[in-house]
């Protein structure tokens, strides 16, 4: 079964259009992670898809039932939000069972949910807690469980990693794709971070100007980016887009990633080491080339690179891609 069905789905703020007729399935069980940088409509379509923004027009469906109009209580959702949304002055425990509570469910069930919740993750040390006296890494797991306990059709979670610091959020990524694992749900993940979009999703839907760019999954979309937007905003350092070193169209782009891009005596592309990012394990190489851009190789291990120095780059040209004038991709590149 179809988990959500997305029908050329708009939305406007006045005159202002945000998102423009977004079509979009998702499967049972799978995980998406909407991703795009600030401004381009993947929160508000979050907000379309629970009901807190109506869609000025398409439609929306959960479960196979259109919700187009249904108000956010009756959709079969749960969503976990950025700012966890916890009341100061309920425990733990209290916050993941309102919800419940609102639904008039008997206490045994309620009991029983809140229990196999604080199981999967792992709080029952923390269910007489206060927020005040929780972590920002268990308020955001209190703020998951509490989802948990509804039993959605649908789990929405807005940037919920946003709050953490580097160490939690990595901690808590694998904890969201622990829960996906255990519970077989379907779920929807917005986030601006391509790391969490990369680590997290079967399929990623990348976002630019309320419009959907392209899906796939993360490999697919790493390897084979339909247009220079998606290529630069998946990948960590991100593609170096330079002057085609052979024959190209007018205003053609040459991209290669930073890890296919190599120190060669006799390469084609010549400059200037700018920067050295030593990692430890891995060796980022910033390099000022002749022509005006800007590269980076990204190298396994420790090199003895050194500021100033003169350096000339090559690649396998099977790793290169070409992109037009427009950003489209020369397949034939």
């Amino acid at each position: 079964m179809t988990a959500l069905k997305l029908d050329r789905v708009c939305k406007s703020f006045g005159k202002v259009q945000v998102l423009h007729d977004i079509d979009l399935a998702v499967e049972e069980g799978e995980f998406v992670v909407f991703v795009g940088p600030s401004g381009c409509g993947k929160s508000t379509l979050l907000r379309v898809i629970a009901g807190l923004e109506d869609a000025t027009s398409g439609r929306v469906e959960i479960g196979g039932a259109e919700v187009t109009r249904t108000p956010p209580a009756k959709r079969g959702i749960a969503m976990v939000f950025q700012s966890y949304a916890l009341y100061p002055h309920l425990d733990a425990r209290g916050n993941m069972a309102l919800g419940l509570r609102q639904e008039g469910q008997p206490k045994g069930v309620i009991a029983e949910r809140i229990a196999e919740a604080a199981r999967i993750l792992s709080l029952e040390p923390y269910l007489d807690r206060r927020p005040a006296e929780l972590s920002g890494g268990q308020r955001q797991r209190v703020a998951i469980g509490r989802a948990i306990t509804r039993q959605p059709r649908l789990f929405l979670f807005d940037e919920p990693l946003s709050n953490l610091d580097a160490a939690l959020r990595m901690n808590t990524r694998i904890e969201i794709a622990q829960l996906h694992r255990t519970l077989g749900a379907s779920m929807i993940y917005v986030t601006h971070d391509q790391t969490e979009a990369m680590t997290l999703a079967d399929r990623i839907v990348v976002l630019r100007d309320g419009r959907i760019e392209q899906t796939g999954s993360p490999m697919e979309l790493y390897n084979d980016p339909a247009n220079r937007f998606v290529a630069g905003f998946l990948g960590a350092p991100s593609m170096n887009f330079l002057r085609p070193v052979s024959a190209a169209p007018e205003g053609a782009v040459l991209g290669i990633r930073p890890e296919h891009l190599r120190p060669e005596p006799d390469g084609p592309i010549r400059g200037a080491i700018a920067h050295v990012e030593r990692l430890g394990g891995d060796t980022n190489i910033v390099v000022d080339t002749e022509s005006g851009e800007q590269a980076t190789i990204r190298m396994f291990g420790q090199h003895p690179a050194k500021v100033g120095e003169p350096i000339a780059m090559g690649f396998d040209a099977r790793h290169a891609f070409h992109f037009d004038a427009e950003g489209r991709r020369l397949r034939n590149g």
